[in-house]
């Protein structure tokens, strides 16, 4: 027994050298950043810059390769099958890392198995905004109106799966009320069916809406995030509009394959941490109204182990399961 443990230590000794003596010269070809959609969009653009950023700090070519499809499985899987040495990583967001695995009975991947948290690049908040035509100026109000209402209520989302969908599934959950989800490709569609009054109710990143506030075009009567959007001072939290912990944070994120050498994902959180403050990341973040990231991959890891366990409390809670 002793003998066996000692060879253990003495492998696993050997297994931490070897990460070390890797990260040293890492990475010395090519890095592929996986992107979970198609050319366009923030995670599209996200992607590219710190892409840039990366083959700036390291002098090797770094690239964004899209692979768009499925909700984001085909990259997730792709990147979980791909060799664990640092040169293939996905561009994960709240979807791909939290929501799909919850949701999908065939999603193909669970995230906490398949991949290493690298670093968490950003963190964004919603805001609740209803056609003009609601009568309802505040939360509380939107809540007599729909319980009045049921089922005579849409919201728009980009999709089945993703924050938005969430967003609203969290919200008939919390306030008991029957509304209606209505699932368009993108956030941009989510928006624009809320304009055109195909659905009254929507969940969507603040960039980008602050002209249409502004024309009456929709109306804003809360926000996701732990307190108000300096934006929007008006505008009260979910919080207090009566919803104790209803923040809905959309990350995004880099993993890489699970079995990474630790020394590998170490210097690349360190990287990407530092490129996160330049003027041009920060330039970069402010257009997608999002807040740089910053941390360990331990507190990443922390982070979608907690995100993962309060949504799957409201899939459970909303009978929310896809086959």
């Amino acid at each position: 027994m002793t003998m066996t443990r000692g060879i253990l230590a003495a492998a696993a000794a050997l297994c931490i050298a070897m990460g070390a003596a890797l990260a040293q010269t890492y990475p010395d070809r090519l890095v592929r950043i996986v992107v979970p959609q198609s050319p366009g969009g923030p995670t599209d653009l996200l992607a590219r810059s710190i892409a840039q950023r990366l083959q700036a700090a390291y002098g090797q070519n770094v690239i964004a390769e899209n692979r768009g499809g499925a909700g984001g499985t085909i990259a997730a899987r792709a990147v979980a099958a791909a060799e664990p040495d640092g040169y293939t990583l996905l561009l994960g967001n709240t979807s791909v890392l939290v929501h799909i695995p919850i949701l999908f009975r065939n999603a193909g991947y669970d995230p906490a198995k398949a991949f290493a948290p690298v670093a968490r690049l950003s963190t964004s908040y919603q805001v609740v905004f209803v056609h003009p035509s609601v009568p309802a100026k505040s939360m509380p109000e939107l809540i007599v109106y729909a319980k009045a209402n049921p089922g005579k209520l849409n919201f728009s989302s980009a999709g089945v799966g993703n924050t938005l969908h969430l967003t609203g599934e969290l919200l008939k959950v919390r306030a008991g009320i029957d509304i209606v989800h209505v699932p368009y490709n993108s956030g941009g569609e989510a928006l624009r069916a809320v304009l055109g009054n195909q659905a009254q109710i929507s969940f969507v990143n603040f960039s980008g809406l602050l002209p249409l506030l502004r024309d009456g075009k929709i109306r804003a009567i809360a926000v996701t995030s732990p307190k108000r959007f300096k934006e929007l001072p008006d505008i009260p939290t979910m919080i207090e509009s009566g919803f104790p912990d209803f923040t809905v944070p959309a990350m995004f994120g880099v993993v890489a394959p699970a079995a990474t050498p630790r020394a590998i994902v170490n210097r690349l959180n360190a990287t990407v941490n530092r490129q996160l403050v330049t003027p041009e990341m920060q330039k970069v973040l402010a257009t997608m109204g999002a807040e740089a990231g910053s941390g360990s991959p331990e507190e990443f890891a922390a982070f979608i182990a907690a995100e993962r366990r309060k949504w799957e409390a409201v899939a459970k809670a909303a009978k929310l399961r896809i086959d």
